[in-house]
């Protein structure tokens, strides 16, 4: 009976042409577009020098800031006032204030000071370009004593990359089986598999298993992708990432479930899953850390379970981490399958 249900499954997403490629074609774009197009670099700052020494080191620092891809030279005015107007016409988004004595203060070998203005209209903008500013301003301050560890290049896609698999293993999982099940509701197929002898488990499983395989075979292609496009591989062993995936494909599809015996049709199935999804991945520390949240925020997000499966993906990718390592996020994943499958075949009434 398990396999004939099975059968039935995939035989219905072959007659679905467009689910098949839209299953495909989500993960490329995904993996292709979104860590360029959610980028976490700002480039192009327009900026403004005032150089107040006119002499050859600061015109080698204004060299320096012209030939970074993050700044782009767009005057030299003459006084900080009219620098100032040209913020507040948005002409340009900082001024660098090179101050008289510059050349002689660094051959005798002090610090000169600069004076940085921003427009912090844009926080985030105002802040990186601030910080990529001192950069160029103090470059051997950053370079002595900072190492950095797992991402020597500072590279963002490589920090978002594994969690973007993640979200694609949410959809595949969680979403598509809870519409799957609505949808059997909706054109009143689902009767005939409660007067028959399914059990509920069988009914179940059928229903996931399906999407469980699809699921593997996407995250296959995405650390394919990752691969090819990025260079990025895992640095830890891919059969734990197996691991991790095979539970928080549970987790995932538990909740899927259990949305689906709540719900009597497609779009209400969809409004929640939608709900779920967006608080889980902005709670999650895909786009901000937790660790900056506050402190009623950070209790929430024990109740994610996207916030351990991601800390999961990230820990194996970059640091190489072993099972030992991830046992805690593990064990919370368990519990979460364990809870969310006890609610949904307690939920799911077979007879109507």
């Amino acid at each position: 009976m398990l396999r004939y249900l099975i059968e039935k499954e995939f035989k219905q997403l072959k007659r679905n042409s467009f689910l098949p490629r839209l299953i495909l074609l989500f993960p490329c774009m995904m993996m292709l577009v979104m860590p360029w197009a959610a980028t976490l670099e700002i480039e192009n700052l327009r900026i403004a020098v005032i150089d107040n020494d006119r002499s050859p080191s600061s015109e080698r620092l204004v060299h320096r800031i012209e030939a970074s891809r993050y700044f782009q030279l767009t005057a030299l005015p003459p006084s900080y006032a009219q620098g100032l107007k040209a913020i507040e016409k948005d002409q340009t988004d900082m001024l660098l204030e090179i101050p008289r004595g510059f050349e002689k203060a660094q051959t005798n070998g002090q610090s000169p000071a600069a004076l940085i203005a921003v427009n912090t209209v844009n926080g985030t903008k105002g802040g990186l370009g601030s910080a990529y500013l001192q950069q160029i301003l103090n470059p051997s301050s950053s370079q002595d004593f900072v190492h950095y560890r797992f991402n020597p290049y500072l590279n963002y896609k490589i920090f978002m990359v594994p969690a973007l698999m993640t979200m694609l293993l949410i959809t595949l999982c969680g979403f598509l089986p809870a519409l799957n099940i609505v949808s059997e509701k909706e054109a009143g197929t689902i009767e005939q598999i409660n007067v028959s002898p399914v059990s509920r488990f069988t009914f179940t499983l059928a229903k996931l298993l399906p999407y469980w395989a699809i699921g593997f075979v996407v995250l296959n292609l995405c650390i394919l992708l990752a691969w090819l496009v990025y260079g990025l591989t895992p640095v830890g062993n891919v059969l734990t990432i197996y691991l991790a995936t095979l539970i928080f494909a549970l987790v995932m599809s538990g909740l899927g479930l259990v949305i689906s015996n709540y719900s009597s049709t497609m779009q209400q199935a969809m409004f929640v899953m939608w709900f779920c999804m967006l608080i889980f991945i902005l709670m999650s520390g895909l786009f901000t850390p937790i660790s900056s949240m506050p402190e009623w925020a950070q209790g929430i997000t024990y109740l994610n379970p996207l916030r351990y499966f991601m800390e999961i993906m990230r820990m194996v990718y970059l640091k190489g981490s072993s099972i030992c390592d991830i046992g805690f996020q593990l064990s919370v994943l368990s519990s979460f399958a364990l809870l969310l499958y006890a609610w949904a075949i307690r939920s799911y009434r077979k007879q109507q």
